[in-house]
């Protein structure tokens, strides 16, 4: 069975929002982008709510010539969206309804794993049905100090248990976390 693998950007004061303004700490540099590769080099799918398909839309199409891009756009990617009708980059299937239900046929097809980006709505779904297997938070150091509710990994009513299966921190001073569901 494939795994949900999510990726997600956090400050220590637990901002997930808009990483893209963020001050830079070379999360692609060498070690980084070297990170960001051994996720997506065992998974042929990309998972991501209508928010994180917004941000990753004008970034990721304008890129091409390296693995990282080239694996990213060529992947088949899921965008869980009642409202986005005709997505704009290639290989792009919205799922506009029961996607609990499309997510759990996704993980039973064969294939590799399904990289999932952004901690929104749709982590806390995946995480409350036992569907999200494992979770690397990018912890950067530094706190925004900013940021509403909506902003921050923390949701009313979520929980979930991780063990921590791995550690690693890059010459940014970012540190990846990686978390997996506890043996059963």
């Amino acid at each position: 069975m494939r795994r949900i693998i999510n990726s997600t950007y956090i400050t220590l004061d637990g901002v997930i929002q808009e990483p893209q303004h963020w001050p830079s700490l070379g999360s692609f540099s060498d070690d980084g982008g070297k990170a960001q590769w051994e996720v997506l080099e065992h998974c042929d799918a990309v998972l991501m709510g209508r928010h994180t398909y917004d941000i990753f839309v004008p970034v990721w199409t304008t890129l091409s010539g390296d693995p990282l891009s080239d694996r990213m756009n060529a992947a088949e990617k899921f965008v869980v969206s009642t409202t986005l009708e005709k997505p704009e980059w290639n290989n792009t299937t919205v799922i506009s309804s029961d996607p609990i239900g499309r997510i759990r046929e996704l993980k039973e097809q064969p294939g590799q794993d399904i990289a999932q980006y952004g901690f929104g709505q749709l982590a806390h779904e995946l995480m409350a049905e036992g569907l999200l297997d494992e979770l690397r938070l990018w912890v950067h150091p530094f706190f925004l100090g900013t940021g509403s509710a909506d902003d921050v990994i923390y949701r009313q009513g979520s929980s979930g248990r991780f063990e921590l299966a791995k550690t690693n921190t890059l010459d940014s001073g970012i540190v990846i976390l990686t978390y997996r569901l506890p043996a059963s």
